[in-house]
């Protein structure tokens, strides 16, 4: 990526650049910005000598500190200032900083419109615009947000799309904002690394806690990021791990940024082992020499598994992508293998198996449940049904009545009316009468002091 994109940055063409996660994109369009500003620094401290000529837009708080981090190091040496804005923290030292004057500014969408609003930072001489892990913006909504700020730069200036994936949606954004462009393509579209391998753990749903659990400990797994689909489930399974003396932590959008960065340094260092994560950790985070990548649920979008899994496998090292798959994940699985074009091995962990029930031997199963007729917009019991529930039969223990909570509820028998064991009792039930006429007043209390012992 480097090889190719630097050169055509350093010609002045606007670019677009997709390779497979992990291949230095960062530095491709860091590198050629730098030599490109330094012959016009200046070292006066003046802020009107620094005037914001380099603009970075980023999807995430965590790419976001990373680009900016590169450009800090890339650049140590060169009188060039750098800073980075971003959302989830206060405004006031963004402001300080923006106010000394920097040429390079790394930005979210949302919080750079915020600093617009409060009119904390300019554009009027912007000359290099970058949009990094573009794919990733659209996916977030960001769309709006950039179009505006695209709105507030000069029309002259160079622009930059850098991306692991390119969809229809970014072609056409390219198309408006790209001219004299040149696009590069280092791996086929939704690529994954080679040096990462892939395995499937088929698991019914209830046991994936505890085969993840199993294993970390067994193998010894000492560095691994754990994908969610949602922050309470995050938040949900590190506290589990750490009640099986798991040492991890949750980073999703829920977490304030400082609450983000000090797990992701913990992981980093290795104070813990394991990092529980939300898609807001698929993009862009550079996590040295990551040896495994779980996707405990497995993702709705197969691109977002290519983002996930690229975690790993990075800079030439090799990588182990792991996915904990039950029966209902398997039209999700089979999608993913049609976008990566590969088929995955399935492997059975003794203990963990899914009982071999298909998709197809649920729905089977869901199908023979007691039919429910429509009635007003609410479900109704057949008639049978009803007068069985109204009849009074003795009741059964309430652990009886009810299915098994800790059973997964596709595989569960529903409760059938009338069919629970009678209860012991010592009494005799009460005979019907066989009088057709009006009863004698003494029959009357005798029927009710019958009933009322029933």
């Amino acid at each position: 990526m480097q090889e190719q994109a630097i050169p055509l940055v350093l010609a002045g063409r606007d670019l677009m650049a997709g390779a497979q996660t992990g291949t230095g994109k960062t530095a491709a369009f860091a590198l050629p910005i730098l030599q490109l500003l330094a012959p016009a620094s200046s070292t006066s401290a003046s802020p009107a000598r620094h005037p914001v000529r380099a603009l970075i837009l980023t999807p995430t708080r965590e790419l976001a500190v990373q680009v900016a981090a590169s450009f800090a190091e890339y650049g140590k040496n060169l009188p060039l200032r750098s800073t980075v804005v971003y959302g989830g923290v206060d405004m006031n030292a963004q402001i300080l900083q923006l106010r000394k004057g920097v040429e390079i500014l790394v930005a979210t969408p949302g919080r750079l419109l915020d600093h617009v609003q409060n009119k904390t930072v300019m554009f009027n001489q912007v000359s290099m615009l970058v949009l990094d892990e573009a794919d990733r913006m659209l996916d977030m909504g960001f769309l709006p947000d950039i179009k505006r700020i695209i709105a507030l730069l000069p029309k002259q200036r160079q622009n930059l799309l850098f991306s692991a994936t390119f969809p229809d949606e970014i072609r056409n954004l390219a198309k408006s904002l790209l001219t004299n462009q040149a696009e590069i393509q280092i791996a086929a579209r939704n690529a994954v690394a080679d040096l990462v391998s892939h395995i499937v753990h088929p698991v019914a749903r209830e046991k994936k806690r505890e085969l993840l659990s199993y294993l970390i400990q067994t193998r010894g797994l000492h560095q691994v990021l754990v994908f969610t689909g949602t922050r309470i489930g995050a938040n949900r399974l590190a506290h589990q791990l750490r009640k099986d003396h798991i040492q991890c932590d949750a980073i999703h959008g829920d977490k304030t940024q400082a609450e983000r960065e000090a797990a992701l340094d913990d992981f980093k260092s290795g104070k813990i082992a394991v990092l529980v994560a939300t898609d807001v950790a698929s993009r862009g985070l550079d996590i040295e020499g990551l040896p495994q990548v779980i996707n405990f649920d497995v993702p709705h979008s197969p691109e977002d598994y290519v983002h996930r899994i690229g975690r790993t496998g990075r800079a030439g090292l090799t990588g182990e992508a792991i996915s904990l798959v039950s029966p209902e994940d398997s039209e999700a699985m089979t999608a993913i293998e049609r976008l990566i074009k590969k088929k995955i091995d399935s492997v059975l962990v003794a203990g963990f198996q899914p009982g071999g029930t298909s998709v197809a031997g649920m729905m089977s199963g869901r199908n023979a449940a007691p039919r429910r007729e429509r009635e007003g917009g609410r479900e109704r019991a057949p008639e049978r049904e009803r007068h069985q529930e109204r009849r009074p039969t003795p009741r059964a223990p309430q652990a009886e009545r009810m299915h098994n909570t800790n059973a997964d509820p596709i595989f569960s028998k529903p409760y059938q009316p009338g069919t629970a064991p009678a209860a012991n009792t010592t009494e005799k039930p009460v005979e019907p009468q066989q009088h057709s006429g009006r009863k004698k007043p003494s029959q009357v209390a005798a029927l009710l002091g019958g009933l009322k012992r029933a």
